[in-house]
């Protein structure tokens, strides 16, 4: 009976874990549109319109690292 208290309760507490969020606000640069994001651990990445990854950094938003997609 405990076991099946503590299976239910993790199956709780992981349904309610929303893990990481997505930002409410990225500043690209000017001109240039999002077609995707994706996130990682401590950072997210935008696929842009003019074939570039950017890499920003998930706690202070900061643009990290950009590369040109060939």
């Amino acid at each position: 009976m405990v076991g099946l208290v503590v299976v239910v309760a993790l199956i709780v507490i992981r349904l309610n874990d929303n893990g990481p969020t997505m930002p409410e606000q990225i500043t690209l640069p000017d001109g240039v549109s999002a077609t995707a994001i994706t996130i990682g651990q401590g950072w997210w990445a935008v696929v842009t319109d003019d074939q570039r990854i950017l890499i920003y950094d998930q706690v202070t938003g900061a643009l990290k690292q950009s590369l040109q997609i060939d």
